[in-house]
């Protein structure tokens, strides 16, 4: 996630219990250690960083300092929360996988800048990127483990409503959807994992851009730069049968820029709604 008001990169290393902060223009990477696997790390009104972590919420300061417990899920141990942003309304959506990959245990929660949290979806296999429209009416959502990303109509307070598919991956062609954006002409930028992609698709579902990327995990996707014309790309080390799949550049942040930007992200805490 991009920081405009610092100019710098939030990125998360999930397996590694990071989170990173990256300066493109002098190219230093300041990190600091979380308490465990860390799914979303997102920006405070006041600075602060809001982290999805094991099955907690923890806020801390920029720097990781002053860890607090914000609030926790009274769920079991077979999942933890995985990706995650802040909505409109300045509350922090994020959801939950199955730590098996395969079953409907996981559901997606908000969490309210009182400190409340509720379940918004049930039966969730892989919870991973999501984000809203410019005029607040429509969220998308891909939940990994159908190989769909699917769209909802939003009400006055971000309500899901009308739930559907979007763009399917089950055509039996290798990858699924992962972290995902949006551009400022509301089309969705999505990492296709694990087949080395990043789609672009339009309001329509219709597929109209593919950067391809040298690794075969493509993980997340942000907007970023002075001019959020910058489109970062995060990958992963990736495993088949169980073997980590050796790729010089498994874990890298790669930068491209499109030639259509993205918007700011909203901060925890800060409504903008209309």
């Amino acid at each position: 996630m991009w920081d405009d008001r610092t100019g710098t990169l939030v990125v998360v290393d999930i397996e590694g219990r990071a989170v990173h902060r990256l300066d493109p223009a002098s190219g230093e990477d300041a990190s600091f250690s979380a308490p465990g696997r860390v799914g979303a790390a997102v920006l405070a009104d006041d600075g602060d960083l809001l982290i999805a972590c094991e099955r907690s919420f923890l806020r801390c300061r920029s720097d990781g300092s002053d860890p607090r417990v914000v609030a926790e899920l009274d769920v079991d141990d077979d999942v933890r929360l995985n990706d995650g942003k802040v909505d409109p309304w300045g509350r922090l959506v994020a959801g939950t996988m199955d730590l098996e990959f395969t079953r409907p245990i996981a559901g997606l929660y908000r969490l309210g800048p009182d400190g409340g949290c509720e379940r918004l979806l049930d039966d969730v296999i892989l919870s991973n990127g999501l984000d809203w429209t410019a005029d607040h009416r429509r969220m998308y959502y891909a939940d990994s483990g159908t190989l769909r990303i699917d769209a909802f109509d939003l009400g006055t307070d971000g309500e899901l409503l009308d739930r559907r598919p979007f763009v399917s991956f089950d055509d039996g062609a290798p990858g699924g959807p992962d972290g995902l954006t949006l551009d400022a002409e509301g089309c969705v930028w999505v990492a296709v994992w694990p087949c080395g992609q990043v789609r672009r698709y339009t309001p329509d579902g219709v597929l109209d851009t593919v950067v391809e990327v040298p690794v075969r995990a493509t993980t997340s996707v942000a907007f970023g730069g002075a001019d959020h014309g910058d489109l970062y790309i995060t990958t992963a080390v990736s495993h088949r049968g169980g073997e980590v799949v050796a790729e010089a550049h498994a874990g890298d942040v790669f930068v491209v820029r499109p030639g259509v930007g993205g918007l700011p992200p909203h901060r925890f805490g800060v409504s903008t709604s209309v």
